[in-house]
């Protein structure tokens, strides 16, 4: 639904200052206070709560407003010359058909990017596995395995929905763009490295072998990819329910390795490969009961998981080291070491990838004596 804003120069009363939000763009601050003094009676909000609830790595933002009975709600200000929401609400749609848990589009100016969104809570699942206590192995029953059991569920439920010709495909265009993100970005870019023309050839075959690989693992079994289902974007339920599911507008239909390869080898925190396994075990377990594709060998599957999350990896890389030096995001260029050893953890184990493993310690080496560091 639409609800544009007011056509007249009216601005909010004094009382509903939304001075704690920050606007680089002053036309798009009054543009939003329009909008929001528009929708205010239909939808019970109370401009004067406006806060900050979060950002993302994208131009996204979110903020939060308070509703009927004091229930906040979440608005999203998605710039439209940078960002498309059509996507966001398409995908929110599926989720819902599927019966997952996501936030419901209460109103949306499609035209300047606004959305009013219901919350799904503040307490992330990675908030919540780092409120409670550290665990080298998480243990059935532990606050931390239920809660990835919940996200298996999750996981499985959405990939269970799956039909072709329904979200853009993940195929070959987009794993070469996404892995070229790596040289681009992470080599030329941040190390500074200029690849000579025998490590140029080890890299393009090395993106060729991971490419085929992933398209043609499994049968080539295809399903909806969230493309980041990982902790920061599962949200804990307070009554012990279904996880809700964020940021998940980038969805396609590719790999069924993609997303619980994202979900076990997670941006943010590590954890021992016995827990990992454990994990990936239960998934290919509940996955195959469901009749999703996930072939009958899990020693086959797992495989297919590694070379999956191996392209993740070095488009990660590139993706983080963008966010440091386009937008000015440096925070996530500190999570790079953990890339670099998922990508020498999964090129280790495979022959065909030790000329990969040889350039990446080559790219480290420069990038060290160059005088770069982590």
């Amino acid at each position: 639904m639409t609800h544009p804003a007011s056509s007249d120069a009216q601005a909010l009363p004094a009382a509903t200052s939304t001075a704690a939000v920050t606007w680089a763009d002053p036309a798009r601050e009054r543009a939003f206070e329009h909008w929001l003094l528009a929708i205010s009676a239909a939808q019970a909000v109370q401009p004067a709560s406006l806060r900050p609830a979060s950002a993302d790595a994208s131009f996204r933002r979110y903020l939060r407003v308070d509703g009927k009975d004091g229930q906040s709600l979440i608005i999203m200000d998605a710039p439209p010359d940078q960002e498309d929401c059509r996507p966001f609400v398409k995908v929110a749609d599926l989720m819902q058909q599927a019966g997952l848990r996501v936030p419901q589009v209460l109103a949306w100016d499609q035209g300047q990017g606004f959305m009013l969104l219901s919350d799904l809570g503040a307490q992330t699942m990675m908030q919540t596995i780092q409120a409670g206590p550290a665990q080298a192995l998480p243990l059935r029953g532990q606050p931390t395995h239920d809660l990835f059991l919940a996200a298996i569920d999750t996981l499985v439920r959405w990939q269970s929905a799956s039909r072709p010709d329904v979200l853009p495909p993940y195929d070959e265009a987009l794993l070469t763009r996404e892995l070229g993100l790596f040289p681009e970005w992470y080599v030329g870019r941040h190390r500074g490295l200029t690849l000579e023309p025998a490590q140029e050839q080890t890299l393009q075959s090395a993106f060729e072998l991971i490419r085929q690989h992933n398209l043609q693992a499994l049968g080539g079994a295809r399903v909806y990819v969230h493309r980041d289902f990982m902790p920061r974007n599962l949200m804990a339920s307070a009554a012990g329910g279904p996880l809700g599911v964020l940021d998940f507008q980038d969805a396609v239909y590719g790999p069924i390795t993609y997303d619980i390869a994202s979900l076990m080898r997670d941006a943010f925190i590590s954890w021992d490969e016995e827990f990992v396994i454990d994990i990936t075990v239960r998934y290919w377990q509940q996955a195959r009961k469901a009749g999703l594709p996930v072939g009958t060998d899990f020693g086959e599957f797992y495989e297919a998981v590694e070379w999956m999350g191996l392209q993740r990896h070095l488009k990660i890389l590139g993706i983080f080291a963008r966010l440091t030096l386009r937008d000015g995001k440096a925070q996530y260029l500190a999570d790079t070491p953990r890339f670099i050893a998922y990508v020498r953890q999964s090129a280790s184990r495979y022959r065909l990838l030790a000329p990969l493993l040889r350039l990446l310690e080559q790219i480290e080496g420069g990038a060290l004596q160059a005088g770069y560091t982590f």
